[in-house]
């Protein structure tokens, strides 16, 4: 699978001297695009063995990976069950993209409550789901486990070898992972966190090989989801200068921060630095309904 590296070229880095390039893995699949695609590739090859005919899996109202489960649970004829954070949503599901794209590829729903959710790795709560749902193969929230970082190390090849840094956003720490199992010794991988706290290097550090990375976790802008004006303005700037649609909840604040991080001159003139593209522009449909009862400007679709 040749993904293409895209040349970025905007002012600041001419000024600065910095090669950009974006790993467009958001062209992979229209709808299992970006790290998901990769997640999925190894759990699904492993459901199959097992002779699994249903996937349960986890996310929230706006989850590009209930989004992309659904699709390649109907792609590849495996039934899907999403557990659903947010009871209120039973109800109004039908005006939310994201579950409802789901919801046409075949999964099915079950909405539980925030306080319910926060048990999902419970093993009381996993056997309370298999006797409503029948024999499943579990995938975590995020699609995080040890098959999902074999995947995200696919995402670099050789020809990325000349890159001294790589950069990616992260959610729940796989992507990542496999990103940094896969660098050249010469590379340094860097994460942007898309929500707050510190508990994700614990997580990430359960599956890497080395120390050449870390996390970046100035440019959350406020938390999972959290978004403002600021953020929408650059992402409608890069995709009118680039022709890069960006996602506001991961792609969009990796990018903000490298053109902070530029701007600071944190790295060196000649430096060359890969940006991957995770995907994830399902999500721009859910957001701007968000911003639209805010007030704020829409992101351009």
């Amino acid at each position: 699978m040749n993904i293409p590296d895209q040349h970025i070229d905007m002012p600041l880095l001419r000024e600065k001297g910095i090669h950009l390039y974006l790993k467009r893995e958001d062209t992979i699949h229209p709808f299992i695009s970006g790290n998901k695609y990769r997640k999925l590739k190894y759990n699904l090859l492993e459901a199959k063995k097992q002779g699994k005919e249903t996937l349960l899996t986890f996310g929230g109202a706006f989850s590009n990976h209930i989004a992309a489960a659904a699709y390649a649970g109907h792609e590849q004829g495996i039934k899907t069950i999403g557990v659903i954070r947010g009871e209120e949503l039973a109800d109004k599901w039908q005006s939310n993209p994201t579950l409802k794209l789901a919801h046409k590829h075949g999964m099915q729903f079950h909405f539980v409550t925030r306080s319910a959710y926060r048990l999902k790795n419970d093993t009381s709560f996993i056997e309370d789901l298999k006797e409503k749902f029948g024999d499943f193969y579990l995938l975590p929230e995020g699609g995080t486990n040890d098959l999902a970082v074999k995947g995200c190390t696919e995402i670099l090849t050789d020809a990325d070898a000349p890159f001294d840094y790589i950069c990616s956003a992260v959610g729940t720490g796989g992507t990542l992972a496999g990103l940094i199992n896969a660098a050249q010794p010469h590379q340094t991988v860097l994460g942007f966190p898309a929500l707050k706290g510190d508990f994700l290097s614990e997580e990430i550090c359960t599956f890497v090989h080395n120390d050449r990375w870390r996390l970046i976790t100035d440019y959350h802008f406020g938390g999972y989801a959290k978004v403002d004006q600021q953020l929408v303005s650059f992402i409608n700037l890069f995709k009118q200068k680039t022709g890069v649609p960006l996602d506001p909840i991961y792609t969009g604040k990796m990018l903000f921060g490298i053109f902070d991080l530029i701007k600071q001159d944190v790295f060196e003139p000649g430096t060359q630095i890969l940006a991957i593209h995770t995907g994830g522009l399902q999500g721009i449909k859910g957001m701007n309904l968000v911003l639209k009862k805010k007030n704020l400007p829409l992101l351009d679709v």
